[in-house]
């Protein structure tokens, strides 16, 4: 079996099991690099002058590149935190809440529809106007669980919700982490395999395959539509006192917010790749106004630091398990062979580039480190087989986003399972990825191919 192939499924079978994701991730890069031949440790063979590097070398080399991506979502936390402090978002819920003990049930009902197109809404400017990612949910979710049982929302559609907002927006729009994974490192990776790309409108060839995202998320409003009962815990009902506690919001406090977030925004517009540096700016914002006071600062700072914790070390790890794949040499094989196995038609290589793209991130659970494993491969492919330069971004872009959603070593599943399974009461499997996968990964499967036809 493919060694690529092998490591993923063995990943997959473990998270299934419930084995933790960073556990599964280092045992499926061992099982992937033993199949490929590689050996555990460096060592020399007698005669030779270099040493052969090792599964460990090479595990250990991609967790020093992951762990850039760890700090910035540490300081990302940290920027979160400082606007929870600041109380705007526990107020926004308080309000929410004490609406909800008065209504009417067709007042509930507004409130329901109020209540998804906000997190859908949050769940987009996370990705660029406000980049705190997943941070926002844990800041929202908590509060509102008490209120999401009592309209008898099924889990699993927030959950498709949550991760439409945070997958389709960098996929689409070219801006905060968008212009990230589009411009710098889609384009850029495909440039340096020999593309020209320099009049490509990334959102043009990206259209289709947002359409598809947008399909799925029309599907799980459907098929999710019916009522569900979830037991109101103990937890529920102290998070939701919490914010009905909560005072109106204060001027002073929530201007203070609106500065830092224009601040973080306005840093990522005027300097590139400035996430990690916007969110530093917009904390020291609140430092400066006094919202986070100076001795209280290391706690918020902190606080952050750990809510962000088991989602960096899973991206680090996801790291290294991406360096060992690559390292087994085993993905040019899986594309070749699937060349090879459809002949030269131009759909079924289509099918095969995404279906391998598909495997690929599902194993890394990282879109970002998919590209330039698979650009480098894809681009001479797709240029041999007669693809434009548009369909050739649709395919790669397309390919990396395939199994974000749907992985469970993904941000984009592990943020709502954090936020929704406060209680216990959202399974990360059955709950978050199996239906973020079902909805998002099959859409934008068949969308992207037919990108890859038309465009």
């Amino acid at each position: 079996m493919n060694a690529v192939i092998l490591g993923v499924l063995v990943m997959l079978i473990l998270s299934v099991l419930r084995i933790n994701v960073v556990l599964s991730l280092i045992i499926g890069a061992f099982a992937g690099g033993i199949a490929a031949g590689l050996p555990i440790a460096d060592f020399t063979p007698d005669g030779a002058s270099e040493a052969t590097k090792g599964i460990m070398t090479y595990f250990q080399t991609g967790l020093e590149k992951g762990a850039s991506t760890a700090l910035s979502y540490a300081v990302l936390g940290a920027f979160a935190t400082a606007i929870m402090h600041s109380g705007l978002p526990q107020q926004a819920t308080g309000a929410i809440v004490r609406k909800m003990q008065n209504d009417s049930a067709a007042g509930l009902q507004k409130v329901k529809w109020i209540l998804l197109i906000g997190l859908l809404a949050m769940g987009i400017m996370s990705q660029n106007i406000v980049p705190i990612h997943i941070a926002f949910i844990p800041m929202i979710v908590p509060s509102l669980l008490l209120v999401f049982n009592k309209l008898a929302i099924d889990r699993r559609l927030l959950s498709c919700i949550m991760t439409f907002g945070l997958v389709t927006t960098y996929m689409f729009l070219p801006y905060g982490f968008g212009e990230i994974f589009l411009e710098k490192i889609m384009l850029g990776n495909i440039k340096q395999a020999g593309m020209d790309v320099g009049n490509i409108n990334v959102m043009a060839a990206m259209a289709i395959p947002a359409l598809g995202m947008a399909f799925g998320l029309g599907l799980a409003f459907w098929r999710y539509r019916k009522p569900r009962h979830y037991e109101n815990k103990e937890i529920d009902v102290a998070n939701q006192n919490a914010a009905a506690l909560q005072p109106e919001m204060s001027f002073y406090r929530s201007g203070v917010a609106l500065v830092a977030i224009l601040v973080c925004f306005a840093t990522q517009l005027i300097y590139d790749n400035a996430l990690l540096l916007g969110a530093m700016l917009g904390f020291v914002v609140f430092m400066m106004m006094g919202v986070v006071r100076r001795k209280d600062a290391d706690d918020v700072f902190n606080s952050g630091i750990r809510m962000m914790a088991m989602i960096g070390m899973i991206m680090i790890a996801a790291q290294g398990f991406a360096e060992v794949m690559k390292a087994t040499g085993a993905i040019q094989p899986l594309v070749d062979g699937s060349l090879k196995l459809f002949g030269g038609s131009k759909g079924m290589a289509a099918f095969a580039m995404l279906l391998v793209g598909l495997l690929v991130t599902m194993g890394i659970g990282s879109s970002f480190s998919t590209l330039p494993i698979i650009a480098a491969i894809y681009v001479p492919l797709c240029m041999q087989l007669g693809f434009s330069p548009l369909a050739t971004v649709a395919i790669i872009g397309t390919a990396g986003a395939l199994g974000d959603a749907g992985s469970p070593a993904s941000d984009s599943t592990l943020g709502p399972t954090m936020g929704l399974n406060v209680d216990g009461q959202h399974d990360h499997m059955r709950d978050s990825v199996i239906p973020t996968f079902i909805h998002y990964n099959i859409p934008l499967f068949v969308f992207g191919w037919i990108a890859a036809m038309v465009l």
